[in-house]
């Protein structure tokens, strides 16, 4: 097995380093909406019982409409990460895995960690016959660079060619569902989607994502999963919260993003990248600006296989923009 990934969020590490209370920190390196939607009534049989097939229906109903994913009903799973484990699964031994790179960690240490061959590529032409599965994070974490539709239905039909599938990561994708491609699940039977829940909606505590595949996929995970895999109250709340509008978490998503660049563009950083839910910057000293943040208690998202990139995510209000603006002046790097 590999080395574990340092994922963003490590505020008990980055105490344990720097000091302070937790809560005297304002976390800046995940892409998570700093402000939770507000939770449904959730009824006590959801806590009190195992969650039964009436309430899996009726979040799987409420993700294809929100999905837009038609007849196909996405799988909720404990989160996409619990899935990512899974996908070597699906790939027959001996094929290689292409991964349209630098992308989330995760998805290249589950298959090294299985023994397949990953070949890091960055454009869809470097698909080969080769490829049982290629990975596409769309739009990408962290860089943002998003790929329209009729190029990843490219590269779908690309893959089928060769008897491979194509795995898009819409993680990022809910501030931008014209880039998605799950409404194409339904014709498109080597096309896996991944949906997080968390991230849009700010409550990434949940561990709840989906999955829209045709059924063949959808039924090996499930069968991978087992029984009760997400919680009743869990199913609940994407239920309901799917079935509602959205847009004002949308704009509200929108606004705090606007207030972090102008933060950042103001402090003179160069923003070469990210989503609605984060902004990567590229500085040559971004070692020295992480730690300089982390001694004012703010956290950042640091890569070692890229030394100049930072990922800042979004504060909750103005008075965290504020917050990062004077930290920035104190740990300003010539």
């Amino acid at each position: 097995m590999s080395a574990p990934i340092a994922h963003g969020g490590g505020i008990t590490e980055a105490a344990a380093i720097f000091g302070g209370r937790l809560e005297d920190w304002l976390d800046l390196s995940t892409g998570i909406n700093p402000n939770p939607v507000a939770l449904p009534e959730i009824p006590i049989h959801a806590w009190h019982r195992l969650p039964d097939r009436h309430l899996m229906d009726s979040a799987r109903k409420a993700a294809a409409r929100y999905y837009r994913s038609g007849d196909v009903l996405p799988l909720a799973v404990p989160g996409t990460q619990s899935v990512i484990q899974l996908l070597p699964r699906l790939v027959a031994p001996g094929r290689r895995i292409a991964i349209f790179a630098p992308t989330y960690g995760e998805y290249a240490r589950a298959f090294t960690s299985a023994g397949f061959t990953i070949d890091e590529i960055s454009t869809p032409d470097q698909l080969t016959p080769d490829h049982g599965l290629a990975i596409l994070v769309n739009p990408n974490n962290p860089t943002g660079r998003a790929f329209l539709p009729a190029e990843v239905l490219g590269m779908t039909q690309r893959m089928k060619a060769g008897g491979g599938m194509l795995l898009v990561d819409e993680a990022f994708g809910d501030t931008e569902p014209d880039l998605s491609v799950a409404a194409h699940a339904v014709s498109h039977d080597n096309l896996i989607v991944f949906r997080s829940f968390g991230k849009f909606f700010g409550l990434a505590g949940l561990r709840l994502g989906f999955v829209v595949a045709a059924e063949p996929v959808l039924s090996a995970f499930q069968e991978w999963l087992g029984p009760w895999a997400v919680s009743g109250p869990a199913l609940v709340t994407a239920a309901k919260l799917m079935g509602g509008d959205t847009q004002a978490v949308r704009s509200s998503i929108l606004e705090r993003r606007e207030g972090l660049e102008t933060v950042l563009r103001q402090a003179g950083l160069t923003i070469v990248g990210g989503t609605p839910l984060f902004a990567l910057i590229d500085h040559e000293r971004a070692s020295d600006l992480h730690r300089n943040l982390c001694r004012e208690r703010i956290l950042t998202r640091k890569f070692n296989y890229a030394p100049s990139w930072l990922r800042i995510g979004l504060a909750p209000d103005a008075a965290g923009d504020t917050r990062l603006a004077d930290a920035l002046r104190k740990a300003h790097l010539a």
